[in-house]
């Protein structure tokens, strides 16, 4: 693989992390047992609760630690809903949202007979802060949930914005903040707009492996002011939230890495905002048809999401690959299965547009050799792709 160009999938293994996670399963011991090693387990894993916890901005005890961001979504949506005012029976929902919480609203509806209310995005993939708080503010409304970051167009929403209006309505909101961690400030405190408040921001989801920590181990800050229902019963642990034994390497890996990721964000942003005008650049240059889709400012800076108008993604993607570059045309969490991005789809661009697009996204590991090996496999495999597309249109 000479590029790897799919940073919002997963990112590299910070070296950093793998020591910190490896170092961790010297101390021997459950978490939760009483004698000197899992009291010792226990220190390591508060220590890293807290240093977590700094780079979130909230507090120790309102954030709990998960198997990754799946969970935690799935986790402040159906325990908020589960704890729901029996009159309520609402989800405020924007359109191209992740699928872990389209599938997780989808749930809801089947089997919980949820109704959900739903918020259109601009042909940006933004979510408006008015068209939200109009929705939270409809009666009947349990709870909304809303990406702080569009993970395929990479747009950045207002996430104060989005919470005031819940508040105003008196509404929980859950945010997925896992695209913006690492990438764009977060700070759960700041975002909520009143500290002792049941309504506005009350659940915000995140995961380690998009920050260079190892896979399974993710969190979800749920405030002090609200208790979600568990999806799993046992032991207790995190305020019964979420039983079972603790994964105390895993949160140690992650806190070093969303340190690490916090500490460079910054002149990350700057770098990778640099490579990434030098892809679009060179992608217009190739294929001057060409489409960077999103906001052009308020992005992600390492995301860069193409409409090629007259080739399919997904053979642009296999041919890429074949090239040895890695990219995808929307979200990995779709089993695998190429199908057209419902995000382009919620920004008003169609069917055929929603088959015609890749995800092209930078990280920390990303160089200017990436950019370029894109560049040089791109004119070959975007010919092949528009002339596999022609000859399908013309059948």
């Amino acid at each position: 693989m000479r590029a790897y160009l799919d940073h919002a999938a997963t990112t590299p293994l910070r070296a950093e992390a793998r020591d910190a996670w490896l170092a961790a399963t010297e101390t021997v011991g459950n978490a939760s047992s009483i004698h000197g090693g899992g009291q010792d387990a226990r220190r390591l894993l508060e220590e890293s609760r807290e240093r977590l916890a700094v780079v979130l901005d909230c507090d120790p005890v309102e954030l709990v630690f998960t198997s990754g961001g799946t969970e935690s979504v799935n986790l402040g949506l159906k325990g908020l809903w589960w704890s729901r005012p029996a009159d309520r029976d609402t989800v405020v929902l924007p359109d191209g949202e992740h699928h872990a919480t389209l599938d997780s609203v989808d749930w809801l509806r089947a089997h919980e007979h949820a109704r959900v209310r739903p918020v259109a995005l601009d042909a940006q993939a933004r979510i408006d802060p008015a068209r939200f708080a109009g929705a939270c503010a409809a009666p009947g409304v349990a709870l909304a949930t809303a990406l702080a970051a569009n993970n395929e167009a990479g747009t950045i929403n207002d996430a104060r914005a989005l919470a005031d209006g819940a508040s105003i309505a008196g509404v929980p909101l859950h945010l997925d903040a896992i695209a913006v961690l690492g990438h764009a400030p977060l700070s759960f405190r700041r975002w909520r707009a009143d500290a002792a408040s049941a309504t506005g921001l009350v659940a915000l989801s995140v995961s380690g492996h998009k920050v260079g920590a190892p896979v399974g181990i993710g969190a979800l800050v749920v405030a002090r002011s609200v208790t979600p229902a568990a999806l799993l019963h046992g032991g207790g642990q995190q305020r019964g939230l979420r039983s079972g034994t603790q994964d105390v390497a895993g949160a140690a890996a992650f806190a070093v890495a969303a340190e690490l990721a916090e500490a460079e964000r910054e002149a990350e942003a700057e770098r990778l905002g640099g490579l990434r005008r030098s892809l679009w650049r060179g992608i217009r240059s190739i294929v001057p048809a060409a489409e960077l889709l999103g906001d052009p400012v308020d992005r992600l800076p390492g995301s860069v999401h193409v409409l090629f108008p007259d080739a399919a993604g997904d053979a642009l993607l296999f041919l890429m690959d074949r090239a040895g570059v890695a990219v995808s045309t929307g979200s990995a969490c779709q089993a695998g299965v190429p199908e057209p991005s419902h995000v382009v789809v919620a920004m008003g661009r169609g069917e055929a547009a929603a088959r015609s697009v890749l995800r092209v996204t930078l990280g920390r590991t990303s160089t200017a050799a990436d950019v370029e090996a894109f560049l040089a496999a791109l004119p070959d495999a975007h010919a092949r792709a528009s002339g596999a597309s022609a000859r399908a249109a013309a059948r």
